[in-house]
């Protein structure tokens, strides 16, 4: 197991080796394990660049992130520019029902809500806005619509796991209610974990996924 000196060296290395992130003004703090990210970036997708990168790094049990996004000058819009822009690559986005997605944008923070019909459909919507020039935050109170029976999707998820061999599926346990999916037990690293993640919101119907999976080095 590393110690928390060789994870911060661990840490720092990966946010250097990241070309979409200025690792030199991100500082990296370590104890027993859990990673605190500090200090300024330029844009929103650079602090989700910084957050992956320190994900990808085996040891990481937990990530607190205490970044703020300190926009340079040529990048600051207006909110209606941001909205604007916003509407815009939300309508280009042809796989995302029409008329399904709302925007708002207050100081820089894009609020996104509405109802889609898959995860993937929420997740693709949250990207097309992450990178716009002026954007400080994004808030997701996108929902999705249940669309099926739940009854059999505990088996299901877990076909899904035992397909995808990188992890033992075994070690991860799947409860149903409702349209709410827990997941717990242990996985070897944040890849494992974020898999399981992805295979419970791949089911149709499922709008919201609960990680209660520890990472077990």
């Amino acid at each position: 197991m590393k110690t928390d000196g060789q994870l911060q060296q661990d840490v720092i290395a990966e946010l250097k080796w990241e070309p979409s992130v200025n690792a030199a003004h991100i500082g990296v703090e370590v104890t027993r394990g859990v990673v605190t990210l500090t200090g300024q970036v330029n844009s929103y997708s650079e602090k989700g660049s910084a957050e992956m990168a320190a994900q990808r790094v085996a040891g990481v049990s937990a990530l607190a992130v205490e970044l703020t996004v300190q926009l340079p000058g040529t990048h600051v819009r207006s909110d209606a520019d941001i909205a604007h822009s916003a509407q815009n690559v939300i309508q280009w986005t042809n796989y995302l029902p029409k008329e399904s997605v709302r925007v708002m944008v207050e100081k820089g923070w894009i609020t996104l809500s509405g109802e889609v019909d898959w995860d993937y459909q929420r997740q693709s919507a949250l990207a097309a806005v992450r990178g716009l020039t002026g954007v400080i935050g994004v808030v997701d109170q996108l929902v999705i619509k249940p669309r099926i029976s739940l009854s059999a999707v505990k088996s299901d998820i877990e076909a899904v796991l035992r397909r995808r061999a990188t992890m033992d599926a075994q070690n991860i346990s799947v409860a149903v209610d409702g349209g709410d999916i827990t997941l717990t037990g242990t996985v070897r690293n944040w890849s494992d974990r974020e898999t399981a993640r992805h295979s419970a919101w791949g089911t149709p119907g499922v709008h919201n996924v609960i990680d209660k999976m520890t990472v077990a080095f």
